[in-house]
């Protein structure tokens, strides 16, 4: 018993080891400033000549980053952008400077913590309550917490802020984006799931040791192209998909990659490009055309899966996933 267990750890290993390989050198050749500038040339740049006066648009993490870059583009092109932020200070100043920069007053702060479900909830709830309306969603906000650590609620903090969270703001809000012509949403994942594989025994990395908080962090991206593919399927009506940015030279990577940004700074996208697809999977009618749940690199639909990596996940097993988000979600996100 104790040798096939031994089997089995060392066949893990060496399958980690290949994904963790094979995914560095497809990332050198896909990922990198110059992985984007070759992926441009087949850009249609009409794409993104569209006016989205009176469009709403909810985006979370939107303070710096990406996030930023797409907010600000969105105002630019006559938005209505909702800033979900968890900082006041670093929100207001990057609220301030797009409405500076745009001239568009139509940009408001909200501040929330994705990693605390009820609150999540409750800023779900007013916001469908305001009256305001909301076409497209942009879950962005992320973390990657290197130590194992857990929410006053005793979740794992980066479960509850990337999966879980994310899960909470998207299916708290169908009921305002069914009421768009036609909705979208949009998780922001990454290339790094790729080398993780669905692992419902262990949501909350209990298991881990280990712990290992970029790994931590590519199965809760994993985690999220699942989500896209379930949301597809049980809301027709809301265009859903999942994109990665490349590597980009942002301030989560800075602090969370600092030894990898240290190495790759001269190749990093910047957030811009990093948030190119973003923005056009937001805003351009030809994101619409695409089918629904798709995992998106460089405003093409990729595979989700490498080769030969054994990443794929059952039937059962994602429909699990979800069964275990929305447990999840009604304990410790129900208002009383």
């Amino acid at each position: 018993m104790a040798a096939r267990t031994t089997r089995r750890s060392v066949k893990k290993e060496i399958m980690s080891i290949y994904r963790s390989t094979v995914w560095f050198v497809k990332g050198l050749k896909e990922y990198t400033k110059q992985g984007y500038l070759n992926a441009s040339r087949s850009f249609r740049p009409n794409d993104l000549d569209v006016d989205v006066t009176g469009k709403s648009f909810m985006i979370t993490g939107a303070n710096s980053g990406i996030g930023k870059c797409t907010a600000l583009a969105i105002a630019k092109k006559g938005g209505i952008v909702h800033m979900v932020c968890r900082d006041s200070i670093r929100g207001e100043d990057a609220r301030k400077e797009i409405t500076d920069t745009t001239g568009n007053q139509n940009v408001f702060l909200h501040l929330l913590d994705m990693s605390k479900p009820k609150d999540i909830a409750k800023f779900a709830a007013d916001f469908e309550t305001s009256g305001k309306n909301l076409d497209v969603l942009i879950n962005n906000a992320g973390c990657m917490v290197i130590i194992r650590e857990l929410t006053d609620d005793g979740l794992e903090k980066n479960f509850a802020t990337n999966t879980l969270g994310a899960h909470v703001l998207t299916t708290s809000l169908l009921s305002v984006l069914n009421k768009a012509e036609k909705p979208r949403v949009i998780l922001v994942t990454s290339g790094g799931m790729l080398v993780q594989k669905l692992d419902l025994k262990d949501l909350q990395f209990e298991k881990m040791y280990p712990f290992d908080g970029t790994m931590a962090y590519a199965q809760n991206k994993r985690q999220q192209v699942i989500m896209t593919e379930q949301y597809a399927k049980k809301y027709p009506n809301i265009h859903c998909s999942c994109m990665h940015p490349g590597w980009a030279d942002t301030p989560a990577v800075r602090m969370s990659m600092p030894s990898f940004h240290a190495k790759m700074k001269d190749r990093l996208r910047t957030p811009e490009q990093g948030a190119d697809t973003l923005l056009w999977l937001a805003i351009s009618d030809a994101a619409l055309q695409q089918p629904s749940g798709l995992f998106f690199q460089d405003r093409t639909s990729v595979s989700k899966h490498l080769p030969l990596a054994w990443s794929k996940s059952t039937k059962q097993e994602d429909e699990q996933l979800m069964a275990s988000l929305d447990e999840l979600s009604k304990q410790y996100s129900t208002l009383s």
